[in-house]
């Protein structure tokens, strides 16, 4: 790339893939602890209560550090495939 050009960096998309990760994180976490994690993902998205995360890996506190309408944004593209 040259000097002259302008070059746009979208940091949605790395937005996006920090949020696939924790998400991905969090769900393992919860199902080796023998959990239902969609159940368990599900009743934090709906009532924002930290309590239906285990601590497990720290699962809570990652999933804590993203605002729960970044995660259903992210959730609801990648279900549209967009």
């Amino acid at each position: 790339m040259d000097s002259n050009t302008t070059c746009l960096f979208d940091v949605s998309d790395i937005d996006n893939v920090l949020v696939e990760r924790i998400i991905n994180d969090v769900y393992n976490s919860l199902e080796e602890k023998g959990y239902n994690a969609i159940n368990q993902l599900v009743g934090y998205l709906i009532s924002g209560d930290p309590g239906y995360i285990s601590t497990y890996n720290e699962s809570r506190k990652k999933i804590s550090k993203l605002e729960r309408t970044q995660i259903v944004e992210v959730l609801l593209r990648n279900y549209m495939g967009k």
